[in-house]
C-alpha cells in the first residue's frame, strides 16, 4: 500500500457512523459526542447529519465546531422526494440546511474540486416497498413516469435554490431502500437533471448493495462525481440479510456495515480508480448502525480513518 497522496483526498465522516438516521430515535447519543469523538478518532469534518439531529443554531453549533477543531463537509435531505405534497416541506428544510451550513466553518477547496464545499446531500427515502426490496433490483418496483417526474423536478428546485440562494452544490445520493438506487435509476436521473443543476455523491457500499462494482460506477460517473461516501460491506451478514424479507437499517442494525478494510470492498482498487480519475476533493466515511451500539463507533471511525490514511488519503 502506498503512503503517497499525490492527489487532494480528505477523509471525514458522518453521524451515521454513531446510529444517527432517524432524528426522531430515541436511543440517538447526543450531537456534541458525535463532534467530539470525531474529533478523538482525528477527523477535522463531518456532515451536519439527517435534519433536525444537529440544532439550527449558528452560533451553538458553530463554537462546538470550533472547540472541536472540525468544520461541516454537507447537510442532509433524508426524505421523500416523490410526493408532491412533501414539496414544500422539502424546500424549507433546504432553506434551514442551506442558511445553517452557508455559516459554518468551511474547508478548503482543492485545485481539481468541481464544486467547493459544503454540499446538500439528497436522498430518496420513506417508501415501504422499496426498503423491503433493498438491494433486490429483480423484485423493486420502479416508479411510474409521472411520478418519477415529479420527483425530478422537485430535486430540480431544490438544487437551484440551494445554489442560487445560498451557494451550496446539491448531490444526488443513491441510496437503498430508496426510488433512485439502482443501476437503470442513476443513469435516467443523471440523464434527466443535467451536470449544471446537481452533481453526484456515490456511495460505495450502496453501490455494492445494489449489485453494482463500485470500481467501475465510480469511473462511468467520474464527471458528475463532486463527492463520495466510503463504506464497507460485511459480507456473511450480507448474504444472510438477501435472503430475508428486511428492511435496509434493519440490515444495518445487524451489522452489515463494517469498519473499512474489514469487508468485501476493494479499496485498494478504489483508490487506484479515484487516482486515475483524479478526484480531488472529500470523501466521507459512513457505517451505518443500530444507535444502541454507538459505544463502538469511536474505535470503528478510528479504525477505518487509520486504514485509509495508510493507503495514501488523509
Amino acid at each position: 500500500m502506498t503512503k503517497q497522496n499525490p492527489l487532494n483526498m480528505f477523509i471525514t465522516t458522518a453521524p451515521c457512523c454513531w446510529g444517527v438516521d432517524d432524528p426522531k430515535n430515541p436511543y440517538l447519543p447526543a450531537w456534541q459526542r458525535v463532534l467530539e469523538e470525531a474529533s478523538l478518532a482525528g477527523y477535522k469534518g463531518l456532515e451536519l447529519g439527517p435534519y433536525g439531529y444537529l440544532p439550527l443554531d449558528v452560533n451553538l453549533v458553530s463554537n462546538a465546531l470550533n472547540q472541536y477543531n472540525l468544520f461541516i463537509i454537507a447537510g442532509t435531505i433524508f426524505n421523500d422526494l416523490v410526493s408532491l405534497s412533501n414539496r414544500q416541506a422539502l424546500l424549507l428544510q433546504t432553506d434551514n440546511i442551506c442558511r445553517l451550513i452557508s455559516q459554518l466553518p468551511k474547508p478548503n477547496q482543492y485545485p481539481n474540486q468541481h464544486y467547493a464545499a459544503p454540499y446538500l446531500t439528497i436522498m430518496d427515502w420513506g417508501h415501504d416497498v422499496r426498503d423491503y426490496t433493498a438491494g433486490h433490483s429483480d423484485r423493486a418496483p420502479r416508479l411510474p413516469l409521472d411520478d418519477w417526474k415529479g420527483m425530478v423536478e422537485t430535486i430540480k428546485l431544490i438544487a437551484k435554490h440551494s445554489f442560487d440562494t445560498y451557494g451550496i452544490r446539491t448531490v444526488i445520493h443513491p441510496h437503498a431502500g430508496g426510488y433512485i438506487e439502482f443501476s437503470d435509476e442513476i443513469e435516467k436521473i443523471v440523464q434527466d437533471i443535467d451536470s449544471q443543476t446537481a452533481g453526484l455523491c456515490i456511495d460505495t457500499g450502496h453501490t455494492y448493495y445494489a449489485g453494482m462494482d463500485p470500481v467501475k460506477t465510480l469511473s462511468h460517473y467520474q464527471e458528475r462525481i463532486d463527492y463520495i461516501h466510503f463504506k464497507d460491506i460485511n459480507l456473511s451478514v450480507f448474504h444472510n440479510v438477501m435472503q430475508e424479507k428486511i428492511r435496509f437499517f434493519d440490515a444495518c442494525a445487524k451489522g452489515v456495515m463494517c469498519p473499512i478494510g474489514q469487508g468485501i470492498l476493494d479499496y485498494p482498487s478504489i483508490y487506484i480508480m479515484l487516482k486515475q480519475i483524479k478526484y480531488e476533493g472529500f470523501i466521507t466515511i459512513e457505517q451505518e448502525r443500530d444507535p444502541r451500539h454507538a459505544d463502538g463507533s469511536l474505535q470503528d471511525v478510528k479504525a477505518s480513518r487509520e486504514f485509509l490514511n495508510k493507503m495514501g488519503f488523509v
